[in-house]
């Protein structure tokens, strides 16, 4: 018989709700955004957790993976969606939720479709579905918005250390016959636009180590094993990794890890047509007979 989520789990769930709302209260035009990266990762240290991967702010036409860089200087507009993505560990116990604010209150419609298919997908979800059951159910209600789904986004398996462990939610009907099996954890996250197409941008600024064994040289490998050490199977940002050595360029170095593939990139996305792109996301495990929201404010 299915045990319930681990204790870990359900702690990592309460601080991505508490740090989640708490970025949403700070999304007013003018704030600086790596002011709310930065409160973000550290509001989660305080209350007993670890960064799950860097928090993503991406406004507007930016549909995921922006994080601040380094010395950041852009701000939140004064209209438009700003995606909150939080990320939390307790011992490798990864939650993993989002919310979009609408800044002047004119794009209200794209959040209640998102929260909708969100709320749908949560219902539906239980052992034995289809994965691609469970996309069918957020196209429909995001489609009942006038709305699309994105389709090159999906949600994702959990497992420990773990954020994209192997199974996808896709946001859309799919042929994907995988079927969810009880005492699994998913983050569920659908994503609604006007456009069309999501594609890369050329810039990156979360990475991931891919496990390469083999060494390099000199500063590069010791900043291979400094990733490694710290951030194991984790994305983290290229913000968090400093030096007080003059003659080291981290930018640089990042650059011969990706030559080298000891680390990949995951670059901004972006809706091609430049429309906006709205997020709703929570973590849930998936018991015998019910389906637990782990990251639902209280």
């Amino acid at each position: 018989m299915t045990q319930g989520p681990h204790p870990a789990h359900v702690q990592s769930g309460r601080i991505a709700a508490r740090v989640l709302r708490e970025a949403c209260e700070m999304v007013r035009p003018g704030v600086k955004v790596i002011s709310i990266c930065t409160r973000v990762e550290r509001r989660i240290v305080e209350l007993g957790g670890r960064p799950a991967f860097p928090c993503n702010v991406s406004i507007n036409e930016v549909a995921s993976h922006y994080t601040s860089p380094r010395n950041d200087p852009s701000t939140i507009p004064d209209f438009g969606l700003v995606k909150i993505d939080v990320g939390v560990h307790v011992d490798g116990y990864i939650a993993d939720t989002a919310r979009t604010v609408d800044i002047d209150g004119t794009l209200e419609g794209f959040i209640a479709a998102t929260d909708e298919a969100l709320d749908e997908a949560i219902r539906f979800i239980r052992p034995g579905v289809k994965l691609g059951d469970v996309g069918r159910v957020i196209e429909r209600v995001i489609k009942d918005y006038g709305l699309k789904p994105v389709k090159e986004l999906t949600g994702h398996s959990l497992k420990r250390y773990r954020l994209h462990a192997g199974k996808k939610v896709p946001n859309t009907r799919t042929r994907d016959s995988t079927v969810v099996e009880a005492g699994e954890y998913f983050a569920i996250e659908p994503f609604a636009t006007t456009g069309s197409k999501i594609v890369d941008s050329k810039n990156v600024y979360i990475f991931i180590n891919t496990g390469r064994k083999e060494p390099l040289k000199g500063v590069t490998e010791k900043l291979r094993l400094h990733l490694l050490k710290h951030y194991g199977s984790l994305p983290f940002a290229s913000r968090w990794i400093g030096t007080s050595h003059k003659g080291i360029d981290v930018t640089q170095e990042l650059a011969r890890l990706l030559k080298a593939k000891a680390i990949r990139g995951f670059p901004v996305l972006l809706e091609k047509g430049a429309r906006p792109v709205c997020q709703s996301e929570h973590t849930v495990f998936v018991g015998e007979n019910r389906t637990i929201v782990l990251t639902r404010p209280n």
